[in-house]
């Protein structure tokens, strides 16, 4: 192969690594897996490993024609769909149908399952006939970052490789000063409402912070999914763009509410430190009330409505008496 065609590095943060070591190996002597389960932190830091797993399997001095991965004929690709970022029972199918088939110019074919916890059951099952009988000259890379969202039968027929993420921090434009002026309102809620103007007030402070929450996840969002769009090599459906912006949404949001958890506590450190019982009373009901909403995301519930609920119930917890 020409150089232009050679291997690409893996991952920085993965130079040198025991679990690239053992691939490698493994690549190079015919011994690796059909099966691979690549778990980790970050879908993108996941992604860049089975490229660079379906790029040493597949440009090979057999091969007739070098491609990159994401635009190799014999390089196969499973995402979710549609704004419930589910992987269907027919999609999964035609995957399999794909694999069936010979190779077009490599020795063998690979197939890339992204996100494979958000297979419904009927394609979980589906696909885990094809990993007790898998398709000869085959690789199956499953990508998630909820392994243990996975049916326990897909995961004990695949060799499981993890990749923690190391990536850089990423702060949403006006998320700071958000956080800043989430913890004034605490601060003013934590020094009494005396009257029905500070009422509302603070009422209205908790609107005005989930309205400025809701802007600055939908900028973040559409910049990020820009950003990642203009990368992308390969042509998507209209169902499968909508999936993976929703799930750069639902990414972004996590870390936002983790921001705020990490925020009502910074806020709270100074007064439990004097040992204040009101003070650790309401971090306590706010972090559980918090950790509920969340929960609630999971199920599809609004983020605003989410945040809004929140907001309200810690009003009334930060502003209590002992």
């Amino acid at each position: 192969m020409s150089a232009a065609s050679a291997s690409p590095s893996w991952p920085a943060s993965l130079a040198g690594t025991p679990a690239v070591a053992v691939i490698e190996r493994a690549i190079e002597r015919r011994r690796l897996s059909h099966s691979l389960l690549i778990t980790g932190d970050d879908h993108d830091l996941l992604l860049a490993v089975a490229y660079s797993i379906a790029d040493r399997l597949l440009n090979t001095p057999q091969s007739s024609a070098p491609f990159p991965p994401d635009a190799h004929p014999d390089c196969f690709q499973l995402r979710p769909a549609k704004k419930m970022r589910q992987i269907s029972a027919d999609s999964t199918r035609e995957l399999i149908g794909k694999v069936q088939v010979s190779p077009t110019v490599a020795t063998q074919k690979v197939a890339i399952i992204h996100e494979c916890d958000r297979m419904n059951i009927s394609a979980a099952n589906i696909f885990l006939k094809t990993l007790e009988e898998p398709p000869a000259n085959t690789t199956l890379l499953l990508l998630t970052t909820r392994p243990y969202a996975l049916l326990t039968t897909i995961r004990s027929r695949c060799l499981n490789f993890r990749f923690p993420g190391v990536g850089a921090a990423f702060t949403p434009d006006g998320w700071s000063a958000w956080l800043a002026d989430y913890q004034a309102w605490l601060a003013r809620l934590t020094k009494g409402i005396a009257d029905k103007k500070a009422i509302a007030d603070a009422v209205l402070g908790a609107y005005g912070l989930t309205a400025r929450f809701g802007a600055v996840l939908d900028f973040a969002t559409s910049d990020i999914w820009k950003k990642q769009k203009a990368t992308l090599t390969v042509e998507l459906t209209n169902d499968e763009e909508e999936a993976m912006e929703v799930g750069i949404s639902n990414g972004l949001r996590s870390r936002l509410f983790a921001d705020i958890e990490r925020a009502t506590r910074d806020y709270a450190l100074p007064s439990l430190r004097n040992n204040s019982e009101l003070s650790r009373r309401a971090l306590t009901d706010s972090i559980e009330k918090l950790e509920h909403v969340v929960g609630l995301l999971r199920l599809n519930m609004n983020e605003s409505a989410a945040l809004e609920d929140f907001l309200l119930s810690s009003l009334r917890l930060w502003t209590r008496k002992s």
